[in-house]
């Protein structure tokens, strides 16, 4: 572990106007932040990785457990804390991203309802704490170089399968100019199965959200769009876009 903590990358950041941007020692965004609306989520891409609400009744939400794989700029783990009021857990293996978070994004100190464990997500995962606890799992793991996510295995996709709850959903960005959308979409269709595996088309960016069920279910597209109109109510989020755009990857 520390000779794996010695590699790691620098962390910095740079401010674009109304925006603020997180980077690990290159150009790439690593995660952004509105300086005026710490809370809020700038890029399309992270809002789709709250793609598996719709799939829930929107009053349970509250009484549900986040887990982040990758802390980025703290986007996902302060949104699910704070405007979901989720217990939220994020783990991240680089304590200079904590530190960044702390001090320049608005992340608060670990609390009753939201913490950060420093640690490799890997490893963390494998402890039987977290096994059937999890009801949104939001894996965004990328290294200074934005090349291809850090970890996408089948093994890797099977012990994320044993954290989530029978409800319970992943959600996936795939993006990197090493990564491969077909074979990282087989990995996790042999791990959940073809039945659980939903897509976005790619963002602007190129970015790829896909979501993989615990349990394969097709709601009822009238039931997909109550809810959806629900949550843009309540949370401003844009899931109407999310339920015309959103498809199962099997019929």
């Amino acid at each position: 572990m520390k000779k794996l903590l010695s590699k790691l990358p620098d962390v910095n950041f740079s401010d674009d106007g109304p925006v603020r941007h997180l980077h690990l020692g290159t150009e790439w965004i690593q995660g952004s932040m509105y300086l005026q609306d710490p809370i809020g989520l700038v890029h399309e891409y992270v809002e789709r990785m709250m793609a598996w609400l719709p799939f829930v009744e929107p009053d349970s939400v509250k009484d549900r457990r986040a887990m982040q794989l990758g802390l980025g700029a703290g986007s996902l783990t302060k949104f699910c804390a704070k405007e979901l009021h989720m217990k939220t857990t994020a783990i991240e293996l680089n304590p200079k991203v904590l530190a960044m978070c702390r001090h320049r994004f608005n992340l608060p100190a670990d609390n009753a309802t939201m913490q950060v464990v420093l640690n490799d997500a890997a490893q963390e995962i494998l402890d039987p704490k977290w096994w059937g606890t999890v009801d949104a799992l939001q894996v965004d793991l990328y290294d200074h170089e934005a090349a291809a996510p850090v970890l996408d295995s089948l093994p890797f996709y099977n012990h994320c399968r044993r954290l989530l709850t029978p409800e319970g959903c992943m959600t996936v960005n795939l993006f990197g100019r090493a990564s491969s959308f077909d074979r990282s979409v087989e990995k996790m269709s042999a791990a959940f199965g073809q039945q659980a595996i939903w897509a976005f088309k790619p963002t602007r960016e190129g970015n790829t959200v896909v979501m993989a069920q615990h349990t394969p279910s097709r709601p009822k597209r009238e039931v997909l769009m109550a809810r959806a109109r629900a949550i843009q109510i309540r949370w401003g989020l844009p899931a109407d876009k999310w339920v015309r755009v959103f498809k199962p990857m099997l019929g």
